[in-house]
């Protein structure tokens, strides 16, 4: 007779559960992967049977798990371990003593790459690195920095490694930036588009395969750490199928996956889109897989023709006139096959075009019944939010305007970027829309940055885009991340509440999120995170419980080892020091932002610390004038 009871029931918690029935519990019982009951401490622990393990939250706060409805974590696992996160380093100086630190163990041939998820307006000095104060770090070693899908710097080892010289042609929709004598700077610019940026990286080193099972069980384990328990893949450029899903196909067979996984197909071929597809309808089937690793539908690349890429230091793109006829051609073949779609679109005249295409289709073969949808709209206008609706689609935003809002403002002023997304429109519409990052490049995976600029408004750089009218309250934006992204992978009513019958993911958070301070939302990270039952991550009283160990980051040089990941928190006293709390960082933005003209020997310009002081002596200005302290002169 097999054993009914749960396979391990959580205690003693303060559950929020997101089901309007029961929205408040304080115990959860799994069996097989989902939860089987829901309620008080007595109401489920009497269900334990012999071999029902037990553990107690110890009164923490407990969320369903944060399911990210756009990211790249096949690509970004790939190659996690070869790069030097930025994510979350609050200081250009840290992130440049990061990078002399990196290069100083980074064999040759290898690259030092920073690959995107940072912006310059986090830091306190507002500015990226010089390429002159790059080649100074790293004479010799290559060095590759993306910034957004705006630019890349390249060291002279970098340009000499991917044989960029005066004779290199500008790549169609790329510049090379070049000196007065014809020679490259170092400097790459996406006019208007980022394929330079990506096909230049992808002239780097490559992990071999175990190197990148290994690099992509390491990000898994870094989105845990923050709470992500799901994501949604939409693809990306120069990643193939099914070659580069291999990693993660092993990982599944081997039971290792910690991050469910939906993905989406992303057309590698430009005028042969078609073909990818009709290939693509015949090899695989919508939904194949598991409840861990899936097939999603396709995009976010659907033709190369609909693609306006969102670099808001340009003026916006018009797409080709072909546009409509390929569209047609690729979402005909998608309809029929009954594949859903995603369709990246940064602004409202390209959606518009869109839905004439789509439109047109739903005339001859209804799209009822697929849950097609559009990617970023940051522009999106009331009209084509209302075509939307009427098509049965939906709108996934994600948070890249907390990296990019400054220039958005700058080149549309700040009226226009009030409601750019406008989230709270759409979600007043009754239009399917939910919240994502769009990591690993043009913003950074951490789940937390999404939800604090959907309930702030603030970019990472600190400017009040939106006003209070359309800001979202904690549990609207918390709804962002879970049940509402359930319909974007056609799982709704099996995934993103705590309830009986759903799929058993949730996090322990740091703090609690419905009552930390608003700027502190961004610094939070799990203490404890379940993804089907299991716990994938454990840290400080939970850490016992953890059943996902990991061997170290591979290879021993990669930064993962000496850094760790978002805001370099395995350097809590190098790097994270500045970055890891909301109260260190504006510590040190007062420090870095003092006018004084000459710094303390012993306190440099944190000249606070020393006037706060309580030393054993009534003349303090002596007393530390004594010991070198120059702050009481200031």
């Amino acid at each position: 007779m097999s054993d009914a009871s749960p396979d391990v029931i959580f205690h003693n918690g303060q559950i929020t559960t997101l089901d309007r029935a029961k929205p408040v519990v304080n115990a959860i019982a799994i069996k097989s992967g989902r939860f089987v009951a829901v309620g008080t401490n007595e109401e489920v622990t009497r269900l334990a049977g012999p071999n029902t393990r037990l553990i107690d939250l110890k009164r923490r706060h407990v969320l369903p798990g944060l399911f990210d409805n756009h990211t790249h974590v096949v690509r970004g696992g790939l190659n996690y371990n070869m790069e030097l996160r930025w994510d979350g380093v609050r200081s250009l100086a840290d992130a440049l003593e990061m990078l002399k630190r990196q290069v100083a163990i980074t064999p040759a041939p290898q690259w030092v790459r920073v690959v995107g998820g940072f912006t310059e307006q986090q830091f306190v000095e507002k500015r990226l690195p010089t390429i002159d104060e790059i080649n100074a770090i790293a004479p010799d070693t290559p060095v590759f920095l993306l910034h957004l899908y705006d630019r890349a710097l390249l060291n002279g080892a970098a340009l000499r490694a991917v044989g960029y010289t005066k004779d290199t042609p500008d790549p169609l929709g790329g510049q090379i930036v070049r000196d007065a004598n014809g020679n490259p700077t170092g400097l790459l610019l996406a006019k208007p588009n980022a394929t330079i940026l990506y096909s230049t990286l992808a002239k780097g080193p490559k992990l071999p395969l175990d190197y990148q099972i290994n690099s992509t069980r390491h990000f898994m384990r870094e989105l845990n750490r923050l709470g992500v328990t799901g994501v949604i893949d939409a693809g990306g450029g120069f990643q193939n199928y099914p070659e580069d899903y291999e990693v993660i196909q092993q990982l599944a067979d081997a039971n290792q996956i910690t991050v469910r996984l939906a993905y989406n197909l992303f057309t590698q071929k430009p005028k042969q889109e078609k073909e990818d597809f009709l290939n693509w309808t015949k090899s695989v089937t919508y939904k194949q897989g598991d409840d861990y690793f899936r097939h999603n539908g396709a995009g976010e690349m659907l033709v190369y023709s609909a693609a306006d890429f969102e670099d808001f230091r340009v003026e916006r793109p018009d797409m080709p006139p072909q546009m409509e006829s390929e569209l047609e051609d690729v979402v005909r073949v998608l309809v029929q096959n009954k594949w859903p779609w995603r369709l990246h679109a940064t602004y409202d005249e390209t959606i518009s075009r869109a839905l004439d295409v789509f439109e047109k289709v739903n005339r001859d073969t209804p799209l009822e019944g697929i849950n097609w949808f559009f990617d970023h709209a940051e522009t999106i206008s009331d009209k084509s939010i209302d075509r939307i609706a009427a098509l049965g689609g939906g709108i996934a935003v994600q948070h890249r305007m907390a990296y990019q809002g400054e220039y958005f403002i700058e080149r549309y002023g700040a009226k226009a970027a009030e409601a750019s997304p406008p989230v709270k429109r759409i979600l007043e519409k009754g239009v399917k829309v939910s919240a994502g990052t769009d990591a690993t490049r043009v913003a950074s995976y951490n789940p937390w940055v999404s939800l604090s600029w959907m309930i702030t408004g603030k970019t990472l750089g600190g400017t009040q885009m939106y006003p209070q009218r359309n800001l979202l309250d904690r549990e609207t934006a918390l709804r962002m991340w879970t049940e509402n992204v359930a319909w974007f992978s056609n799982e709704e009513g099996k995934r993103g509440r705590i309830s009986v019958g759903q799929l058993a993911d949730f996090i322990v958070p740091s703090k609690d999120f419905f009552s930390v301070p608003e700027d502190d939302i961004s610094f939070l990270t799990s203490h404890l995170t379940v993804v089907g039952g299991k716990v994938v991550y454990g840290e400080g009283e939970f850490a016992q419980h953890d059943d996902n160990p990991l061997p170290p980051a591979m290879p021993d040089w990669s930064p993962t080892r000496l850094f760790g990941g978002y805001a370099a928190w395995g350097d809590p006293e190098g790097a994270g020091k500045n970055s890891l709390s909301s109260s260190s960082y504006r510590r040190y933005q007062a420090v870095a932002g003092c006018g004084c003209a000459s710094a303390c020997g012993m306190h440099g310009h944190n000249h606070a610390n020393a006037w706060a002081s309580k030393a054993p002596v009534s003349d303090l200005k002596g007393f530390f004038g004594a010991l070198g302290c120059s702050c009481w002169a200031v």
